[in-house]
């Protein structure tokens, strides 16, 4: 069975960064691609970054040069660094990861809990 474990989160001011981490466990996988969502309250989840297994990376318009998805596959992990955060930047972010396992070759799309950014003066 795999997991993934999001930290990172926490509460700072408008302009400052934050990097959320999400880590895989388990036994016998491949992680494939890898978004970040993010749930802001009473809105929508939406897609905020993904990262591909070749480490193509894509962003929403509204976190085009402040935040920066990348991955380690060495530690089995995938980071958002976020940079010049705003008060609208404010809402859980998950991260939702692809992955293949020996008992699941087609892979499937496995979230993590959730970790909570405030940003807020």
């Amino acid at each position: 069975q795999v997991q993934l474990v999001e930290s990172g989160g926490g509460l700072v001011q408008p302009g400052e960064s934050l990097r959320l981490s999400c880590a895989a466990s388990g036994s016998s996988y491949s992680i494939i691609a890898v978004d970040w969502y993010r749930q802001a309250p009473g809105k929508q989840r939406e897609l905020v970054a993904r990262i591909t297994s070749s480490g193509r990376t894509n962003y929403d318009d509204s976190v085009k040069g402040r935040f920066t998805i990348s991955r380690d596959n060495a530690k089995n992990s995938v980071y958002l660094q976020m940079n010049s955060l705003k008060p609208e930047d404010t809402a859980v972010y998950y991260c939702n990861a692809a992955i293949v396992t020996a008992q699941d070759r087609a892979g499937s799309w496995y979230w993590g809990q959730g970790t909570q950014v405030t940003v807020s003066s």
